[in-house]
């Protein structure tokens, strides 16, 4: 998987929660500071990050022929585009980022939809539907697996 590196980034936040802390990280922070914060601390934390630079970013995410480009927002099979709304993008991105390994409904919901979100937890069974339409039975693959009674997988290979 190709990769390249990006800015060093630094969060800058009131929220001091341990669930706030791995979602910036999971989203790409490299570092967190909360407030308030001394200005000494900020900068030496600025340098620290510029000293060993940021870690590589792939590219393209992918699972056999199906990819994904963060940087443009773009799923493909093969060769073909696949459109998909703001929050089927962000079911396969997290589902692309751990191809192979199960992920359960709450895991997935904590991190594709809102942390506060209270609806039913079926909403992920629909969106794995749409998203099964959309980048499986057109192309008569199977690349998204139901592991009964414990959640879902994205075939490492795309199906």
């Amino acid at each position: 998987m190709p990769a390249t590196c990006g800015p060093p980034v630094l969060m800058l936040t009131a929220k001091d929660g341990e669930y706030d802390q791995a979602d910036a990280f999971d989203l790409g922070a490299d570092d967190y500071l909360t407030k308030p914060f001394s200005f000494v601390v900020l900068v030496a934390r600025l340098r620290a990050l510029v000293r060993r630079g940021a870690p590589e970013r792939p590219v393209l995410l992918t699972a056999g022929d199906l990819t994904l480009d963060p940087a443009q927002r773009r799923v493909a099979r093969g060769e073909v585009q696949i459109k998909l709304t703001p929050r089927e993008y962000g079911l396969l991105e997290y589902l692309i980022r751990r191809a192979g390994d199960v992920a359960t409904k709450t895991e997935i919901l904590r991190a594709v939809w809102d942390t506060n979100y209270d609806g039913d937890d079926n909403v992920v069974e629909v969106y794995i539907g749409y998203l099964r339409r959309k980048i499986d039975q057109p192309f008569h693959r199977q690349a998204i697996e139901t592991v009964r009674g414990v959640g879902y997988r994205l075939a490492a290979d795309g199906g």
